[in-house]
């Protein structure tokens, strides 16, 4: 059974690997990667939706319980964690390290508690 909240997290996925394999394939650089993006473009468009697809796909899965849901959530927080660790290597590189650690540090707070909603969403269909 497809759900509306299991393709919300699976279009969040398919969304955080796009700007994953652009940014590795571009290096980072503005319009080198797959798609013709700058950096704060391929943030707005690929990074920002899948953060709130995921929390709408979380508060509207009321029931039944969806372990699955909470299987893709974890997978988009850790996702969204890597992606603010990659800031962080890539600050070392950086003339602004302030901005860098600073959108780093708040990507990977945001994956934290994506992450912590997938387990509360896994805790609670063990528990109905």
């Amino acid at each position: 059974m497809v759900s509306v909240p299991l393709v919300l997290s699976g279009i969040s996925i398919i969304l955080l690997m796009i700007y994953g394999i652009d940014v590795m394939v571009g290096g980072g650089e503005a319009g080198d990667g797959l798609l013709p993006f700058d950096a704060m473009t391929r943030g707005i468009g690929l990074g920002m939706p899948p953060i709130i697809l995921s929390f709408i796909a979380f508060f509207i899965s009321k029931k039944p319980p969806f372990k699955g849901l909470g299987i893709l959530l974890i997978v988009t927080g850790a996702l969204i964690i890597i992606g603010g660790a990659m800031f962080f290597i890539s600050a070392e590189e950086s003339e602004n390290m302030a901005r860098i650690v600073g959108e780093g540090g708040g990507l990977i707070v945001v994956g934290i508690i994506i992450t912590a909603l997938g387990g509360i969403k896994i805790k609670k269909s063990r528990t109905e």
